[in-house]
């Protein structure tokens, strides 16, 4: 789960990392409120949206007066922002944050995430701050400094004192850099999260180190045991059908294909996907019903499926081994009566209770194409929405 900027910076500094005081504003009045309460001769107004490239876009002002914070505030809010992590369609801005001018005297780039090749938390810095960290990494992979954490032992000295030193840091300075470590780390131990990124960090002229911008995610596996970060949700910056199926406890995730995937466990959804590409087509989205799913779910799951106008067609590819093949049969055969499936559905089912699940929908009266292994699935859909 993501969450707005000043959120999160809201969250570091419960941590002890330092931020720029700033207000979040829903109007052109309150962001002339909020101006006048921050006194600061000069003013940041930015965008919120859950994507990053905001300042390419136009989505980040700077202003000198309250009454021009208000200004920047209207043209800003109903504003489509297109930056190169919303994708061509954009996401539109329902708030602003109005933030304190900071005086900046150099830039850096702070992120902490869960790397699953060392089993640990992985700290990524760099003296090029402001910059989209893949192009550092392409360009000057030189100056990608990381330093990895073993959950066991916890963030030590020196781990501080590597990334600190990789910078080019000095006495006092890695003392303000290492604060700002040691909050990130708590955080995100503290909050379950899978990224903390600051970009950029900044140094100011009074040599202290600050959050100017900063993003989260959360494990939403982990959210159940904070309610406090389910409650900074903003279901407005979520795709519709992705926050229905997540009431369904259903994982979904819309793509931009024609061919939309019903399956049973996650890495068979990325083979599904990968094979429906194999045969020449796309995948609509990629939907996983878990180990153990209910007729109602996979009613729900057809539901889902064909909310998005672009199906054409459905490729259920169930593996049966906790979940029971005519449990999902049963389900099909409900949803299609039910909600009237009008596109091609094929259907692969294999392992527990199969056959009895293959007489089920061969018995059902409706039309459903059959396929013997994942192969003859993925061909046969194809070549029935072309």
């Amino acid at each position: 789960m993501n969450i707005h900027e000043y959120q999160a910076k809201a969250v570091l500094s419960a941590y002890g990392v330092a931020v720029p005081s700033g207000k979040v504003a829903f109007s052109p009045e309150e962001a002339e409120s909020a101006a006048k309460e921050l006194k600061s001769p000069v003013l940041v107004v930015k965008a919120q949206i859950h994507a990053g490239g905001r300042g390419k876009a136009g989505g980040v002002k700077l202003v000198k007066s309250p009454e021009a914070a208000a200004e920047a505030t209207r043209e800003l809010l109903g504003k489509i922002l297109v930056t190169h992590q919303t994708g061509p369609e954009g996401k539109e801005v329902r708030k602003v944050y109005v933030e304190s001018g900071s005086n900046i005297k150099k830039e850096y780039y702070l992120s902490a995430v869960l790397d699953r090749d060392v089993s640990g938390i992985t700290f990524i810095a760099s003296t090029e701050g402001g910059m989209e960290i893949e192009e550092v990494a392409h360009n000057t992979p030189e100056k990608i400094i990381r330093v990895s954490v073993d959950p066991t032992i916890g963030l030590q000295g020196f781990h501080k004192r590597k990334l600190a030193f990789g910078l080019g840091l000095q006495d006092a300075q890695i003392k303000s850099f290492s604060k700002v470590v040691q909050g990130v780390y708590d955080a995100f131990v503290d909050k379950d999260a899978a990224q903390v990124e600051i970009n950029p960090l900044i140094e100011t002229a009074e040599g202290d180190f600050m959050a100017l911008d900063a993003k989260i995610n959360f494990d939403s596996n982990a959210l159940y045991r904070h309610p406090d970060i389910q409650a900074l949700r903003d279901e407005f910056e979520e795709d519709p059908l992705e926050i229905e199926a997540s009431r369904h406890d259903l994982n979904y995730i819309k793509m931009d294909g024609t061919i939309g995937c019903m399956v049973n466990g996650a890495g068979l959804a990325m083979a599904t996907m990968d094979i429906i590409k194999l045969y020449g087509s796309s995948p609509a989205n990629f939907l996983d019903v878990g180990g153990g799913a209910t007729k109602e779910k996979v009613k729900e799951a057809f539901k889902i499926i064909l909310s998005d106008k672009n199906v054409k067609g459905i490729l259920v590819n169930i593996f049966g081994g906790i979940m029971r093949c005519d449990i999902i049969a049963d389900g099909i055969i409900n949803a299609a009566k039910e909600i009237g499936i009008k596109v091609p559905v094929v259907v692969r089912l294999a392992g527990t209770n199969a056959d009895i699940g293959k007489k089920m929908l061969n018995e059902s009266g409706l039309t459903l194409i059959a396929a013997n292994d994942l192969d003859d699935a993925a061909e046969k859909i194809v070549k029935n929405t072309k």
